[in-house]
């Protein structure tokens, strides 16, 4: 583009210093008339000059538009990034403290356990030392726990009721010390999932406002340059045009003087524009689930848990899943309710093949911030088309680089 311009101005001011050099008045008028036709000759090239730079600030113009449009994308998915960072925190402390109240109630419950497993040893002990039922006795000197020792003596039914209520509080109270160690280790794993997924956001939201900044800094430079260049290229025409206008009064005023009973007049020549309006091309006709993605390749942008309503993919606002969702969707493939649809949904969706007999339209899988994080749809030659979390819907190369890393081998076919 910078060599376009550099090209265009020089051969603007070639041709109106070939102007500025021309007197003019002539002593003659077939001299004047002999200026006139040098100056109409350069004007129009400068003319051509001109339309060939309204066409390219049309493109431009329309880049910029585009620019724009995806700058307006990039805002809106920092801000639900944002929103879904800051839930995340909000999930991740709420969840820390569920987990440390629940190491409070196990540790209470290990301590009243350690005091109930005291009082079933002083029990069977004193049963013991006055001659209790060797069938009691047993149960303890058999048992290969603590846990073992409750099962064991609650099936004894030679237990006195006291006994046995005690036995049975303490099981129900190891039984309930089960159930929160489970949910503590359910909970735990969930924030560990949760922690990675932030520090995921965390990265990516970095990633995306540079891009944006980026983007706003080269939509700038571009405004500026797209001014500068038509102000400078009217300026010249500008200049042309009079002196055009001057010589031909001056034919006017040579005629008049010549003849006596009438004057002539010097037609100028009409402008014409040849500038025609753009017109914006078809748009491409979707053949397949491989290629009916491209159409947000450069308009969209990648938002946590976006693409689940109307409005998002209206604007082109995206996550790896949804996209895939919605390209199937477009040919006619139904992959379940859009919104619960996440890369485990999409893993279960239909056939896992073996990686080596991948073909265009399989669903692949990649471990970023956690098994099976991305999901993309393989357009062939090692290539993949997704919602990436830095540039939004693109085609990227997973048999080098990043994605070959990433890449986990799990290929599922629809």
């Amino acid at each position: 583009m910078k060599k376009k311009m550099l090209l265009l101005n020089t051969t603007v001011l070639l041709g109106l210093g070939g102007v500025l050099s021309t007197p003019t008045y002539a002593s003659t008028i077939q001299d004047m008339e002999s200026q006139k036709s040098q100056i109409q000759n350069q004007r129009q090239d400068v003319q051509s000059n001109i339309k060939a730079a309204s066409d390219e600030l049309t493109r431009l113009q329309a880049e910029q538009d585009q620019m724009k449009a995806q700058l307006e994308r990039l805002t809106i998915a920092e801000e639900e990034n944002n929103k879904k960072a800051q839930k995340t925190e909000a999930d991740i402390k709420e969840t820390s403290k569920q987990v440390e109240q629940l190491e409070k109630e196990i540790k209470l419950l290990q301590e009243k356990l350690e005091k109930r497993n005291d009082i079933l040893k002083d029990r069977a002990r004193s049963l013991q030392e006055s001659g209790g039922n060797v069938e009691y006795l047993q149960v303890l000197l058999g048992s290969s726990s603590f846990g073992d020792f409750v099962d064991r003596a609650l099936a004894v039914s030679t237990i006195v009721d006291a006994d046995r209520g005690i036995l049975k509080e303490t099981k129900n109270m190891q039984d309930e010390l089960k159930t929160k160690q489970a949910d503590v280790k359910s909970k735990l794993a969930s924030l560990e999932d949760m922690k990675a997924e932030l520090d995921e956001m965390t990265v990516q939201l970095a990633a995306q406002k540079k891009q944006k900044d980026a983007l706003a800094k080269e939509l700038k430079d571009k405004e500026a340059k797209n001014e500068e260049l038509k102000a400078s290229l009217q300026a010249k025409d500008s200049s042309l045009a009079n002196e055009q206008s001057t010589l031909e009064q001056n034919i006017k005023d040579q005629k008049a003087a010549e003849a006596d009973s009438s004057s002539a007049k010097a037609e100028a020549p009409k402008a014409s524009s040849n500038d025609a309006a753009p017109t914006s091309a078809p748009a491409p006709k979707a053949s397949n689930v491989v290629t009916v993605g491209n159409r947000w390749i450069g308009n969209s942008a990648y938002v946590f848990g976006g693409g689940r309503s109307q409005s998002d993919i209206s604007h082109g606002l995206f996550d790896c899943s949804s996209f895939v969702h919605w390209a199937y969707s477009q040919v006619g493939v139904n992959l379940g309710p859009l919104g619960s649809v996440s890369t485990e949904t999409l893993k279960h969706a239909g056939t896992q093949v073996s990686s080596s007999q991948m073909q265009p339209g399989d669903l692949v899988f990649f471990d970023t911030y956690k098994k099976d994080g991305h999901v993309g749809i393989y357009v062939g030659g090692g290539k993949f088309i997704g919602a990436q979390s830095s540039t939004g819907v693109a085609i990227a190369n997973m048999s080098s680089g990043y994605w070959k890393q990433k890449f986990n081998g799990r290929v599922v076919r629809i």
